[in-house]
């Protein structure tokens, strides 16, 4: 008897302690999760840095997807960006190297993911309109802007990382 499908996190109800307007940002940082930890899954460590067809590299994607989740939900607790985090930042086009660096990539996103529902738990609905600046320039946001563009930006990634890695998986 073969087991059936996981259902997408989303049909699988509430994520416990986020509050109700929240949940789907939880829901779709819980699939990116799930779908980079199962498409990088025996990905060979040799073409992380490979970009075909000048695509970004897999590296970057899993550097930036850690980066920018970071990033957004410092800017959604109204916090301005660390020298550490900037530094990081620069430093997401860099390739990577060593043994197991994809399976550290993966578990720096794995962290970042637990991070931001933890952020997600502590959130008060009430705050979800507050205006939050983002950038240098304080570009004006709202609470809830930055973390639902957290949850589509990664997923935006996701995606584009499912394509590199299905093209690099292709090559000969």
């Amino acid at each position: 008897m073969s087991s059936a499908p996981l259902l997408e996190v989303w049909l699988r109800g509430p994520v416990p302690a986020v509050p109700p307007l929240l949940q789907p940002v939880a829901h779709a940082l819980l699939q990116a999760r799930e779908e980079v930890q199962a498409l990088m899954a025996g990905f060979p460590e040799e073409k992380l840095n490979e970009q075909p067809a000048g695509l970004a590299s897999p590296a970057f994607h899993l550097q930036h997807l850690s980066g920018v989740l970071n990033r957004l939900l410092t800017y959604a607790r109204a916090e301005t960006l660390s020298e550490a985090q900037l530094t990081q930042f620069k430093a997401e086009n860099e390739p990577v190297a060593g043994p197991d660096a994809g399976a550290q990539l993966v578990q720096r996103f794995s962290r970042e993911v637990e991070a931001a529902l933890a952020q997600l738990r502590g959130t008060s609905e009430a705050t979800l309109t507050e205006v939050r600046g983002v950038g240098r320039a304080q570009v004006p946001s709202t609470h809830i802007g930055l973390l639902t563009h957290a949850a589509e930006h990664t997923m935006r990634h996701v995606g584009q990382l499912l394509v590199t890695v299905r093209v690099l998986q292709a090559a000969p």
